[in-house]
């Protein structure tokens, strides 16, 4: 299908950032597949918060109810589901070497995740014109979203566990979950706006959206290089040491 076409792509951009030193191709397939799995808790999760937390906030096309919506049944479930994968899968292997794996292996199971999520919203879609407007918007912004958002937890999370710096796994999730939050809450929102009367900015959605993404990206390539230049020195050194 068609609606696998950005995750593959972004995939393949991911997996040439680590071109130097590349994870096992088995492995990746393994915790893409798992992060596609990942969605089917995550409904779960989200449709119990919903019918459990949803009556006691205010409704979805409110502000307040889109705030919900947006961080706490969406974003926070999503994340948790998605680096739970990498966690359980690869956390604990010895392939998992380098900072720059938990970028890559996070990324994979947000984009697995993305993959599955892309193809329901396709099929969700009654008409051809739908289809390509949400194929062409979700595969510039929701689906790189999905990895960079979990990245972040990856690189933060692998950058403690081998330098002991930063706050780890917990402040990745918490800064995931923020950037996550507010691309949803920023489509979410467009319903209350659009209730009130305020079509004019119910439009800026859109440029929001992609800025959000831009940031995202900013912040994961400056994770990137940093993880890549600590692997690239810590390799040197190693190999430096074999030689002798």
């Amino acid at each position: 299908m068609s609606g696998a076409i950005p995750a593959l792509v972004a995939m393949w951009v991911v997996d040439r950032l680590d071109r130097k030193r590349p994870e096992p191709p088995s492995l990746r397939r393994m915790v893409t597949m798992l992060g596609m799995f990942s969605v089917v808790p995550a409904l779960i999760i989200e449709t119990s918060l919903e019918r459990y937390v949803g009556p006691h906030v205010a409704p979805k096309m409110t502000y307040e109810g889109a705030t919900v919506h947006a961080f706490l049944i969406a974003a926070a479930v999503e994340e948790a589901c998605k680096i739970a994968v990498v966690y359980w899968v690869v956390w604990w292997r010895d392939e998992f070497d380098e900072r720059m794996d938990g970028i890559v292996y996070a990324s994979r199971a947000g984009l697995g995740f993305a993959l599955v999520e892309n193809i329901m919203y396709l099929l969700g879609e009654p008409t051809l014109g739908g289809q390509i407007q949400t194929w062409i918007m979700r595969a510039v912004l929701a689906v790189p979203g999905h990895a960079m958002w979990t990245g972040m937890i990856g690189a933060m999370a692998a950058r403690r566990r081998f330098d002991r710096k930063g706050l780890g796994l917990v402040a990745g999730y918490l800064l995931a979950v923020a950037f996550h939050g507010a691309y949803d809450l920023t489509a979410f929102v467009q319903a209350p706006l659009h209730l009130e009367g305020h079509d004019g900015l119910s439009k800026l959605a859109i440029p929001m959206l992609a800025l959000l993404t831009i940031i995202a990206f900013f912040v994961v390539r400056s994770m990137a290089r940093t993880a890549l230049r600590l692997d690239d020195a810590d390799a040197a050194h190693a190999a430096a040491q074999a030689a002798r």
